[in-house]
């Protein structure tokens, strides 16, 4: 276990509070945000254990705010030298500034995930050994596999939050995937399928035979029924979107134009929408940092405030945005717990952790039933999405045409084309099967990275803009 990060500077822990509290003086909130990091990656390809690369970090970022201007400065050395430095470029934003650093209110933490160091356990041989077998494993399941490739990446954060008034805060946090590709081949026709998986958790707790070989297969499958794929039609279609990963449609379409600092520079195409009915009825959504051993959840967010669950649309209607500390203030809410950064060179934004749809009435069987003709989009891949507009394109990885209510004939080259707010008036109906994605998902944002959770029922969209490939 590693000690007190506070502790690793070459002066107190008192006196570093004392020039916290010096800096931030004028100040409307700021925090002293220290991190230690460790990142393990391993990746097999083609036989061969192809990259294997283990980095450590740590350091410290000092935050000043003064109205909505922010003064941030970081080091990689715990020292006072480096430390002095940094409090007298972040505190440049408060100099003929009278501001009031409120002192944090009292918290209970939760206890979301272990703190074991996932690095450690299984050993590099023996995560080596497994990258073998899953090779070995898919190259027996089927002649058509050309290619495998697989991956094991793993982290240990250790984070800590010092706030003016003294009160520090601590989180330690574990993150593991095991990632699977697999490229298969008829001729000279290729097509590939993914499957990924993950969470905070150590590796034993999910890294078994049948998991693997579970995830090994999926793999393999996608890649296969994607073998056989037609052109994807194009034009104007009812479609079914189904439960799990394709969540990622709702993070990328909706959530992003959900968090605060968006709305409150109004460049979000929900801005000024609050209360609104802004989906259809039935279409509730919630961003939920709470969820167990999830890849989006953290015991405190990357401010020190406690994650929630937080209810964004009910019914249809707009009643909340994901918040950090500094839009809350300035837009007169309260913090959600979703102030995230990636790294301690990074200056916190308000983010996405778990987001997702809840779960309606209508079996899958029933949605898929209801669709005379039309998309059945099972996976997605790379999107892209304008916060201002709303605009999204998606690209279906896995996706079938619908014929009469039955599910027919794989098809390739779908994209999804639409607008978000649009496209959630247009769901018709909702599934009584709410699932979250396996732990994969990566969001971006102002340059940086975080882990996030997505999810959803069985959904169906009248009218989707359908990209096609058929000629």
């Amino acid at each position: 276990m590693i000690k007190p990060l506070i502790d690793q500077f070459d002066i107190s822990a008192e006196a570093v509070t004392g020039i916290l509290r010096q800096t931030l003086k004028s100040a409307d909130d700021g925090e002293l945000y220290l991190e230690y990091q460790e990142n393990e990656a391993l990746s097999f390809d083609n036989g061969r254990l192809k990259t294997a690369a283990f980095h450590q970090d740590s350091g410290f970022g000092l935050r000043a705010v003064a109205g909505e201007a922010v003064g941030y400065a970081h080091a990689g050395e715990l020292s006072a030298a480096a430390l002095k430095r940094a409090a007298d470029a972040a505190s440049a934003v408060t100099r003929g500034y009278s501001g009031n650093c409120h002192a944090a209110p009292q918290h209970t933490i939760h206890r979301l995930y272990g703190e074991e160091n996932p690095i450690g356990a299984p050993s590099f041989e023996e995560k080596t050994a497994l990258l073998q077998k899953i090779d070995t494993y898919l190259r027996a399941c089927d002649a058509k596999v050309r290619q495998v490739t697989a991956s094991l990446n793993a982290s240990w954060q250790v984070v800590e939050i010092l706030r003016a008034d003294g009160r520090l805060t601590r989180d330690i946090r574990p993150l593991v995937r095991l990632g699977i590709s697999v490229v298969a081949g008829d001729g000279s026709r290729l097509e590939s399928g993914f499957y990924g998986c993950g969470g905070r958790k150590a590796f034993a707790d999910f890294i078994t035979e049948e998991n693997w070989q579970q995830a090994a297969d999926e793999a393999l499958r996608q890649a296969l029924v994607n073998l056989q794929a037609r052109p994807a039609p194009a034009g104007i279609f009812d479609g079914v979107l189904a439960n799990g990963w394709p969540g990622v449609m709702l993070h990328e379409a909706v959530g992003h134009g959900l968090e605060g600092d968006f709305n409150r520079k109004k460049t979000s195409a929900f801005a000024a929408l609050m209360g609104k009915q802004v989906a259809a009825r039935g279409v509730t959504i919630v961003d939920d940092g709470t969820l167990a051993q999830r890849r989006g959840s953290l015991n405190i967010d990357d401010e020190g405030t406690p994650t929630g669950r937080n209810v964004l649309i009910e019914d249809g209607k707009l009643v909340g945005y994901m918040q950090d500390r500094l839009n809350a203030r300035l837009m007169g809410m309260a913090p959600t717990g979703n102030g995230r950064r990636e790294s301690y060179t990074s200056t916190p934004l308000p983010r996405m952790t778990n987001t997702f749809m809840l779960g309606g009435d209508k079996t899958p069987e029933e949605i898929l039933g209801s669709v005379k003709d039309g998309i059945y989009c099972v996976s997605f891949g790379g999107g892209q999405v304008d916060i201002t507009s709303g605009k999204f394109v998606f690209e279906c990885t896995e996706a079938y045409r619908i014929e009469n209510g039955k599910v027919g004939a794989p098809i390739k080259g779908a994209t999804l084309i639409g607008n978000g707010p649009e496209a959630m008036h247009r769901i018709s109906m909702v599934g009584n099967d709410p699932k979250l994605d396996n732990g994969v998902g990566m969001c971006g944002k102002a340059g940086q990275s975080v882990p996030v959770g997505v999810g959803q029922p069985h959904l169906r969209l009248n009218g989707m803009t359908i990209g096609g490939t058929q000629a």
